[in-house]
């Protein structure tokens, strides 16, 4: 028997209330929840001894629990008279001093004043069913009528979705007559509410609307929320964060019920915030394996990132978290990132916290009193200390933080608070200056300081900077590609000219002009913050070698273009220089970097026989196919040197066809290089091999 409506324009109706209850009987019909899933709600807003209206009874049996636990003055109305028969019947000897009143809540009989709760649940939802003048009209007589019906301090409680227009419609109307306006979220209705109905997976809410005697001239606005993790409410500024945080915590419950209900949703995340400060303090990535053959103990678990580690491919790329999950031999594995300026005590407070949240995301089938496990690399939290935080007018908000590596040692970094996962710059610190932090923290341990705090590592200066050790791969490949160069081997003994575009923390030009002794670096930066960072932080600095230039690359290029035959030719010119617009394909360089007009400019400064190398970070395969075809139509000589887990490729650009090196050639080049480079007496980080830099090179 079908006793929903077909459309949600049924619910107002009085036809279909009677045919409705007609068919149902004398079954309860329990909307929005039973008593028991509502009454902490109910209990907390209403008093034993106060006045209850009941607007819109129907058949449901919460007034008779109230009157069962001790709530005796309780009028209930309703528009059907079927209905109103029923429930004095079925109450009339059992429950004496509760009467049932065949009325239309939008012209109640009632004096002023008559009641201290008017107690609604789902009603102003069936009477809402749209915005069409009409329908507003009718809800607006009824709002008015509950206004007028309640006591100066009394309290309009309605159960409801919360849908938006609903939402709107109650917190303008009371709102504008200086009512207080609070929000309160059922718990764990989500789980309960209609579930044979997909359509309604929507947690419900309580509206508490408090009247306040009028105050002219009075602009005072309350609105207030109270989600179930939380005892106390949380002031808000304005109806609509009221309504976008009321729509974060629908979202979140039909998240929940999507993955109860079936895997493979695809890239699933959120962030789990603080419940005082409202920042986010956990990154949840939820990752289905559907292979992973079922078992009585796979079905779920949670993986802990290590602090600083969550920009690393397999925690921070979806390809890797899809590897992570499969590796762990569970059907879901959720992965949890740990955020900077939150302080973390250990694992076991981790787990503590998260249990109960990361439950409402386990996995259909999942059997009753399951063991979560909670997994991590080498049981720990790492170790991640914000050294520095400011905002550069340019770049925004960025942070310097130092953070642990597997092998213990620590390693500096510059991450822009916009692109969180991404690390800009990184350089390896001293193993004296890591020696003696972890010194620090074991007797800070002993002191019981949480391990997230600044003093955990010295606010080391840019001499605890390892300068032989260069941090990240495409680096390494860009220098490697100073092999392509003539007689590589005597490359220390000759003078040569760079162009670096992009300083950041300054570890490229800065690895060039501390391993090359003959050359003379021209590092162009937009963002003299990055100058600053560089220099304080990561050990750059200039000298009469190496000079920074605070410009746009594209204006630098284009006049050094423009002095015809007084122009410097640079042997070697650099691009690593990042885009500002998240939202295009490519995120490095940006495109204008790569437009042929500007690449015919770069040509016009690169020595003949030099090479152009360039970062590109493109996601967009017909924009890179593009980009490719615009290189190779100014520089006929193309290498495509793809970095193994990450999304960038480095690009090596010459002007001569015939300068084309065979494999074998090119690999003999770069042993070479490195050779001379590994002379006694000079560092040199011996993991660091050229010739592997350039064994998956591929010519376009």
């Amino acid at each position: 028997m079908n006793l929903l409506p077909k459309s949600s324009k049924e619910f107002g109706s009085v036809d279909y209330w009677e045919k409705f209850f007609q068919q149902r009987g004398k079954k309860a019909f329990e909307w929005y929840g039973t008593y028991l899933q509502l009454c902490g709600v109910l209990h907390k807003y209403i008093k034993p001894r106060e006045k209850v209206l009941v607007i819109g009874c129907g058949n449901s049996e919460l007034s008779e629990q109230l009157y069962d636990v001790g709530y005796r003055d309780i009028v209930n109305i309703d528009i059907s008279e079927v209905v109103i028969k029923q429930m004095r019947e079925r109450n009339a000897s059992r429950r004496p001093q509760m009467s049932f009143l065949k009325m239309d809540m939008t012209q109640m009989e009632f004096p002023d004043a008559s009641f201290q709760v008017v107690l609604d649940k789902g009603t102003l939802d069936a009477v809402l069913t749209d915005e069409e003048e009409k329908t507003l009209q009718q809800v607006d007589r009824m709002l008015a009528e509950v206004g007028r019906v309640l006591q100066v301090g009394g309290r309009y409680l309605c159960v409801s979705l919360a849908q938006a227009h609903i939402l709107k419609k109650a917190v303008g109307h009371f709102s504008r007559e200086g009512w207080m306006v609070r929000v309160h979220e059922v718990a764990n209705s989500q789980d309960r509410v209609l579930e044979a109905e997909p359509q309604f997976s929507l947690p419900v809410f309580a509206f508490i609307m408090t009247k306040f005697r009028p105050v002219p001239g009075s602009a005072l606005q309350i609105f207030e929320l109270c989600t179930q993790e939380q005892g106390k409410p949380v002031r808000l500024e304005s109806a609509e964060r009221l309504a976008e945080a009321v729509r974060e915590r629908q979202q979140y419950a039909w998240l929940c019920s999507q993955l109860r209900r079936k895997a493979g949703l695809g890239s699933v995340s959120l962030d789990l915030c603080d419940g005082d400060t409202g920042e986010p303090r956990y990154t949840l990535h939820v990752v289905d394996s559907p292979t992973v053959k079922p078992s009585r103990d796979n079905h779920f678990a949670i993986f802990i990132i290590p602090q600083g580690r969550e920009t690393e491919w397999l925690f921070g790329m979806e390809e890797g978290r899809k590897q992570l999950a499969a590796s762990a031999g569970f059907r879901r594995l959720i992965t949890v990132a740990l955020h900077r300026g939150q302080q973390y005590e250990g694992m076991d407070t981790i787990q503590a916290e998260l249990s109960a949240r990361v439950m409402e995301l386990a996995p259909a089938g999942m059997p009753a009193q399951q063991q979560v496990p909670f997994l991590s690399v080498g049981g720990d939290i790492g170790v991640r200390t914000v050294q520095h935080q400011d905002c550069s007018p340019m770049s925004g908000d960025y942070v310097i933080e130092d953070v642990q590596g597997d092998d213990k040692r620590f390693f500096r970094r510059l991450i822009f608070l916009s692109n969180r996962n991404v690390v800009q710059s990184e350089a390896r610190l001293l193993k004296d200056v890591s020696h003696r932090a972890q010194k620090k923290r074991k007797k800070d341990r002993k002191k019981q300081r949480p391990a997230d705090t600044p003093e955990d590592l010295p606010a080391a200066p840019g001499q605890s900077i390892d300068k032989s050790y260069l941090c990240c791969e495409h680096h390494k490949a860009m220098i490697a590609g100073l092999a392509l160069l003539r007689n590589p081997e005597l490359l220390l003994e000759t003078p040569l000219a760079l162009l670096v575009v992009g300083l950041g923390g300054g570890s490229l030009p800065l690895f060039v002009h501390d391993h090359f002794p003959k050359s003379c670096v021209d590092a162009v930066e937009i963002d003299p913050s990055m100058l600053e960072v560089a220099t304080q932080w990561f050990g750059f600095s200039q000298s009469d070698r190496m000079k920074v230039h605070i410009a746009d690359g594209l204006d630098y290029i284009s006049n050094l273009a423009g002095r015809g035959e007084v122009r410097p030719h640079y042997d070697v010119i650099m691009f690593d220089v990042d885009s500002k617009d998240p939202t295009l394909g490519m995120s490095c360089p940006p495109p204008a970097f790569v437009d042929q007009p500007f690449l015919q400019k770069v040509k016009s400064i690169l020595t003949p026989e030099g090479v152009f190398i360039l970062n590109l970070v493109c996601r967009d395969l017909g924009l890179k196919d593009a980009v490719l075809a615009r290189l190779k139509a100014v520089f006929p000589l193309l290498y495509v040197r793809r970095i193994e887990d990450e999304v960038n490729e480095i690009l090596f650009c010459q002007l001569q066809p015939e300068q084309k090196l065979a494999m074998p050639e090119l690999l003999e080049m770069a042993q070479a290089l490195e050779r001379t480079l590994k002379k006694p007496g000079r560092g040199w980080d011996d993991t660091y091999v050229l010739s592997d830099m350039l064994k998956t090179v591929k010519i376009v």
